[in-house]
């Protein structure tokens, strides 16, 4: 191991515990401002309770922060578990890290997910989550070495590269050996656009053993990595152990092994003729959200374009390379992580360059693409290797590039005020020279890398921007930008993006084929227990260690004869199995959405602790809810017009256009507001969107500090 050019900070050392049925027993605190490395126990409260994975990110965070903490206060931590079902190779999709913290965007906390090897390796080598605090002076690297059972700090020098696939290689170089090293080492880095944005990601290793290479996933939501360099932490490196189908040491691995079997038979019986997720992941989803009036076009004013062929999924798949399958655990056959090969980079510092281009997937493709009225792959892809090399979340830029761009049609922005750039719609050389900015840290990058919410502010106290029309077009809630779906006709799908914990993320809710295609949810009522149901069970997966995708993107057709085909409930009697055969604790369907309830329910508290969380942070932009300007009205003229029919008993040809557009608003705006009544009542929480202490006490989280928090409130 070659650690000549590295300075040790501070060492621990410690006895790898087996794991038993899917738990280390403890947890890794490192302090990088100190120096203090140490472990934590994990208690039975903690697994009963809290699970893993984002629960277990959740309650350390909960204790390691103060009611006042700010994202840049030495205090915040990031927080990263797997769970303990993480890292089982024999069912598809397990091997997710859930990351944490308090967000620059946000203000609040921030969860997201991500791929790679980090979270199985780090629970492998005797972690079930890490919890990072502190800030250090120069930068560092936290070393787990799992085989050595010892925990590093690292201070690295003044030259080492900070943008995530030059750093990625010189930490290889670094750490291991030969290319048996290479395989078991797992890494976490952000990149220079994290330190000068506020948007800035997380990027997740694995080690490509077909294309002897690095590939990375991002946990890209919220800001993570903005944290992550604020602290100076350069990357957090752990060797694991070679992986074996028994690492987790699970209850039952015969009924691991029976169940994922049948779900091996089913991904490749039904997915070739289904979503082609093995061929071209996510991809494929662009040409369907376009068929449906789905796809955000032009920050969401449209939902299709004729041009979408150029960007659908045959481009994709045409250009995806290896020719095999590429998953980002071993054993997901469902192996939707695919990449480009052999980019040769176009512009900026790495032009010239031939790498691997993660990607990319449909929220990376309707977000820097569509959305932005760029329909060029070239674009894309470019895009997509900046976004992930500078650490910036693609979905962030995508939106807030899509919102600066009306702006500047609008005429809120010129050149003057964009240091000399023309950011029309489908201009990509003017979006890639802002992510270039934000990479430098200058010019208008740094404007726009503070995210929508805060470029809203600016652009009213320094442009003279309307307050109601930058409100209504600025595309995010509670701060985090939208994720790339329409959801002008789906009531549901606005309340799946605005009565989140952390903003609009699809991860939670995606209803809009319930609710607008298939009118499944007529009532509030349904809309409610719809929004109670899925956000709980999608939790789950993250209290785990799963991904989603291998839930509801490939299923057997005998799916539409179940009572609840939406459910998908052969699939969730999958999990519960996966779950009762690791960790050997036999639940119910009504006990996985319980405990997802306590950990949901405890996020909501630590928001309000932070000052938000109540019923005014689940606002959304109107844009989400319906049309802003003319222009959208007249692109669906016939349907608004038939809907004032409908709904409101009005007779458009007797009303202008504006008049058209007030009676939609009020009748949205209001609907909107009667949504939030149904499924606050659904949740058990206030009026105000407050748990009650009988809810908490209910879920066993009535823990005296929680309580204060409520209580505060009612």
């Amino acid at each position: 191991m070659s650690k000549s050019t590295l300075k040790m900070l501070a060492a621990f050392g410690y006895e790898v515990p087996t794991i038993d049925r899917g738990y280390a027993g403890q947890t890794l605190y490192v302090n990088v401002g100190s120096g203090t490395i140490t472990a934590k126990p994990v208690t039975e409260d903690m697994k009963t309770k809290f699970i893993g994975g984002r629960g277990f990110d959740l309650w350390l965070l909960w204790h390691g922060v103060k009611d006042g903490t700010k994202w840049n206060d030495p205090e915040n931590e990031v927080v990263i578990s797997s769970g303990p079902c993480g890292g089982t190779t024999q069912y598809p999709g397990s091997g997710k890290s859930i990351a944490a913290a308090i967000s620059p965007l946000t203000d609040v906390v921030i969860d997201s997910n991500a791929g790679g090897h980090f979270g199985p390796y780090l629970k492998f080598a005797g972690w079930d989550a890490i919890e990072v605090q502190g800030k250090a002076e120069r930068d560092v690297v936290v070393y787990i070495n799992g085989p050595g059972g010892q925990v590093q700090l690292w201070e690295v020098p003044e030259d080492c590269p900070t943008d995530t696939h030059v750093l990625g290689h010189w930490l290889l170089e670094q750490f291991a050996d030969d290319e048996q090293d290479k395989q078991q080492l797992a890494f976490v880095t952000a990149g220079t656009g994290s330190e000068h944005t506020l948007m800035g990601c997380l990027n997740f290793s694995l080690y490509d053993r077909k294309r002897q290479d690095l590939r990375y996933k991002q946990a890209g939501r919220g800001g993570i990595g903005t944290v992550f360099r604020h602290k100076k932490i350069k990357a957090l490196v752990v060797k694991g152990f070679p992986v074996k189908g028994n690492l987790n040491h699970p209850a039952d691995l015969e009924r691991i092994v029976r169940v994922g079997a049948d779900m091996q038979r089913e991904v490749a019986t039904w997915d070739p003729v289904q979503n082609r997720m093995r061929s071209r992941g996510t991809s494929y989803l662009v040409q369907i959200m376009d068929d449906y009036d789905l796809l955000p076009v032009m920050n969401y004013k449209f939902g299709s374009h004729p041009e979408t062929p150029k960007i659908n999924g045959d481009i994709w798949e045409a250009r995806y390379t290896q020719g095999l399958p590429d998953g980002c655990w071993y054993g997901c056959t469902v192996a939707c992580a695919h990449a480009v090969d052999n980019w040769k980079v176009r512009t900026g510092p790495y032009k010239g360059s031939c790498v691997i281009v993660d990607g990319p997937e449909y929220e990376t493709i309707a977000g820097v693409g569509s959305n932005c009225g760029i329909f060029e792959p070239w674009a894309i892809l470019e895009m997509n290797f900046y976004c992930d090399t500078y650490g910036i979340d693609t979905i962030s830029f995508g939106t807030g590039m899509a919102f600066a761009m009306e702006c500047y049609e609008a005429g809120i922005l010129d050149p003057e005020k964009t240091c000399g750039l023309e950011l029309n719609f489908g201009n990509a050389e003017a979006a890639l020279e802002v992510l270039h900015q934000m990479g430098r840290g200058e010019g208008f990058g740094l404007i726009f890398g503070l995210g929508i919410r805060k470029m809203k502010t600016y652009f009213i106290e320094h442009f003279g921007a309307d307050p109601q029309f930058v409100n209504d077009i600025g595309m995010e809630a509670k701060g985090l930008e939208y994720s790339e779906y329409l959801t002008k006709e789906s009531l549901a799908q606005q309340g799946g993006y605005g009565l989140t914990n952390k903003g609009p993320q699809h991860d939670e809710a995606w209803l809009i084929f319930m609710d607008q295609v298939n009118n499944e949810l007529p009532t509030f009522e349904d809309k409610a227990e719809a929004l109670h149901y899925f956000p709980m069970w999608r939790t789950w997966f993250g209290l785990c260690g799963f991904c989603k995708l291998p839930w509801n993107d490939v299923v057997d057709p005998k799916n539409k004869l179940s009572s609840e085909p939406q459910k998908i409930m052969h699939h969730v009697e999958n999990y519960r199995q996966i779950f009762i055969g690791v960790t050997g604790q036999e639940i119910t369907y009504d006990d996985i959405i319980t405990q997802s309830e306590r950990v949901y329910n405890l996020q909501r508290v630590f928001n309000i602790r932070l000052g938000h969380g109540l019923r005014d942070h689940d606002a959304i932009p109107y844009r989400s809810a319906g049309p802003v300007i003319e222009e959208e009205y007249h692109s669906r003229e016939e349907r608004y017009d038939q809907q004032l029919r409908e709904w409101l008993n009005l007779d458009p040809a007797a009303m202008t256009v504006a008049e058209k557009m007030a009676a939609h608003r009020q009748y949205r705006e209001d609907r909107y507001e009667g949504l939030i009544d149904a499924v606050y009542k659904r949740r058990g929480w206030t009026n105000n969107g407050v748990p009650t202490p009988e809810k908490l006490q209910a879920l066993g989280i009535d823990y005296p500090e929680v309580v204060e928090v409520v209580k505060r409130h009612l």
